[in-house]
Order: C-alpha cells, then sequence, then structure tokens
C-alpha cells in the first residue's frame, strides 16, 4: 500500500508520462505492482526465481509496447494480459511441475472449507503460526498442480479479484467461457484439496450432526 502512496498519478497517467520521457514514471508503475504482480507471477509459475524474470519480461513489454495501450481502458488488465502471456511462454519452455509428486491428488472428503476462505486466509502475516505458514505452502502446491488454463484463471479471479469481464479481457475469451471454466476450476481445486487432520476431523463432526438433525425431524 504504501508504495501506491509515493505517487498519486494513476497508472494510465503513469505510462502516458512514461511515455512522454518522465525518467520516474515506469520505476513508480513497478514499485506499485511489484509485490501484486511479482505474487501472481510465483503462484503462477511456483518459483520466485523464475517470477523473477517474467516479472522484468512483463514491464520491459510495457516499455516496448506501451504506445499502443488504449488509454481510454484501464492499465492494469492490460498489464497482466502481459504478464500471463509471458508466464506460459515461460512455462511451456520450462515444463517441470517438481511439486506435483508429493501429495497425491485425492476427491474432496468432506471438507467443508471453501475456495475463497482458503484464499482470505492464504497470505501469512507477520508472526502468523507455522499451521497457517504450511497451509498456505499446501495452497501453493494445490494450485501448482492445476491444468494451466485453471490456474491462471483461479489466480486472476480469487488473488487479483478481477471481474470476469476483466478476466476475459486479460485471457481474451468469451465471458460465457470465464464463467463455466471458473466453476471447473473450483471444482478441480477442490478435487486437489487435501484437509488437514482437524479440518477433516470438524468436517466429520458437522456432516454427523446435520445427519442426526435430520433423524430427529
Amino acid at each position: 500500500m504504501a508504495s501506491r502512496a509515493e505517487d498519486a498519478r494513476t497508472d494510465e497517467s503513469l505510462l502516458t508520462a512514461h511515455l512522454e520521457g518522465d525518467p520516474r514514471a515506469l520505476e513508480s508503475l513497478i514499485r506499485r505492482y511489484k509485490d501484486e504482480l511479482h505474487g501472481f507471477l510465483t503462484r503462477f509459475l511456483g518459483s520466485s526465481a523464475a517470477a523473477d524474470d517474467v516479472f522484468q519480461e512483463t514491464f520491459l513489454q510495457v516499455h516496448l509496447a506501451g504506445a499502443t495501450f488504449d488509454a481510454t481502458r484501464t492499465f492494469k488488465p492490460w498489464l497482466f494480459t502481459i504478464a500471463a502471456n509471458k508466464a506460459r511462454d515461460f512455462h511451456r519452455k520450462r515444463k517441470r511441475r517438481a511439486m506435483a509428486s508429493l501429495d497425491a491428488p485425492v476427491a474432496s472428503s468432506g471438507d467443508s472449507t471453501t475456495l475463497a476462505e482458503l484464499v482470505a486466509g492464504e497470505v501469512v502475516q507477520a508472526g502468523a503460526d507455522l499451521e497457517a505458514a504450511d497451509e498456505a505452502t499446501r495452497m501453493q502446491r494445490t494450485i501448482s498442480e492445476l491444468p494451466e488454463h485453471h490456474r491462471e484463471i483461479i489466480l486472476l479471479g480469487y488473488f487479483q479479484r478481477l471481474s470476469y469481464q476483466q478476466i476475459a479481457d486479460v485471457l481474451s475469451i468469451p465471458l460465457g467461457t470465464v464463467k463455466s471454466r471458473m466453476h471447473a476450476a473450483v471444482a478441480s481445486f477442490s478435487q486437489r484439496w487435501i484437509p488437514t487432520p482437524e479440518q477433516a476431523s470438524l468436517a466429520a463432526r458437522t456432516t454427523t450432526k446435520h445427519q442426526g438433525d435430520s433423524g430427529e425431524s
């Protein structure tokens, strides 16, 4: 948040200023999106080092293609379009899924935790305990195991909070495809998500209670 306060200009104004020769404008955009875009790329690629490379390639492309940007539109979806394309290219060149064998995919076993709830608690704040850190690691692993078209749509929708229309623009797909793909991606994530013993136990107790309540009525 602090990085955004350093320059009050909008993203679009900063890009325009960069194209007009302002030496600080692109630097301000890079600082502004450093954490958000780098986090997206790290989750997409499963590697902070790979994210470093693609982050740099993304802003190089912003510099090279800045003149083609439609100033009447919003900068962020355009930026993430470039980043997603660069990440796909990188991923295709280096198709390695080192973490895929760590946990065998299993079907959902009654865990009542929703994807939105998991995402809300994914970022481990300073002082968070090891249990929270472990859940963040398991989430990253699960996301990395998803097919690429499911992984990118979950990251854009749940982590970057882009609207369906913005996702459609970023991925260059119809709005209806975004909705159906998101539904399939969430289902795929749920099948792979392995609840902790505590979560599984809570889900089992909740299911048993509901069944008991139904039997009494």
